[in-house]
């Protein structure tokens, strides 16, 4: 983990540590506070903000898909590593794993995900642990309060995938310019009258195609 951090960080290992900060229990007032260490630059930022890219093209167009978020930069790798034991490779025994940076272009989290000799599924990472990564990211998105982030690479969609649409702006619009400007979607009406004056969601934001739109109607 520490190595792949410096690998997005900009080059820069630090001296890994587990506690944070200690804190006093009834006050909540710090009594020590753990301080970042540099130990030396190992790779340059330029190769940095490379590899970086790499992880994210991998989440959008390789085999690290099932870990895509709309709207947010994730990268990752994938891999698969066949077991040993007595010097000899185990048949059909692997360590799948997954690891992943977010947000890609400023990374504030770094996720490791390994399942030993997963049963009942490909003998593939990107089938086995790029889902549940996804799942893991969802929260530390939530934890963390990330921000959405522009300039994301689009993902390239599959035959399973369903594509997604920026949602117009209808507000001030009549219920009939609404219905073909959202024809791609599903439309849920609240009021009975012409003009539209709230949506959800609200323009701009990626939805699935066929997905639903609720409007409100003055």
């Amino acid at each position: 983990m520490t190595a792949v951090s410096a690998v997005v960080n900009g080059g820069i290992l630090y001296e890994p540590y587990i506690v944070k900060s200690i804190s006093e229990k009834e006050t909540g007032s710090i009594i020590q506070q753990t301080k970042k260490k540099k130990i030396r630059q190992v790779i340059s930022k330029k190769t940095s903000r490379i590899m970086r890219h790499a992880l994210e093209s991998v989440v959008a167009k390789g085999g690290g898909k099932s870990a895509y978020i709309e709207g947010y930069r994730i990268g990752g790798k994938t891999g698969t590593a066949q077991k040993v034991k007595n010097g000899v490779y185990m048949v059909g025994n692997y360590i799948m794993s997954f690891m992943a940076v977010v947000p890609s272009n400023d990374p504030q989290a770094v996720l490791y995900l390994a399942i030993d000799n997963p049963k009942n599924t490909a003998l593939l990472s990107s089938y086995t642990t790029t889902p549940i990564a996804r799942r893991i990211l969802l929260d530390i998105i939530d934890s963390l309060e990330i921000p959405k982030q522009e300039g994301e690479m689009k993902k390239d969609l599959e035959w399973t995938d369903i594509p997604t649409h920026k949602v117009p702006n209808v507000v001030g619009k009549s219920v009939d310019e609404a219905k073909k400007k959202l024809d791609k979607f599903t439309i849920q009406y609240s009021g009975t009258g012409d003009k539209v004056v709230a949506q959800s969601p609200e323009a701009n934001e990626q939805l699935e195609e066929g997905g639903t739109i609720r409007l409100l109607l003055e």
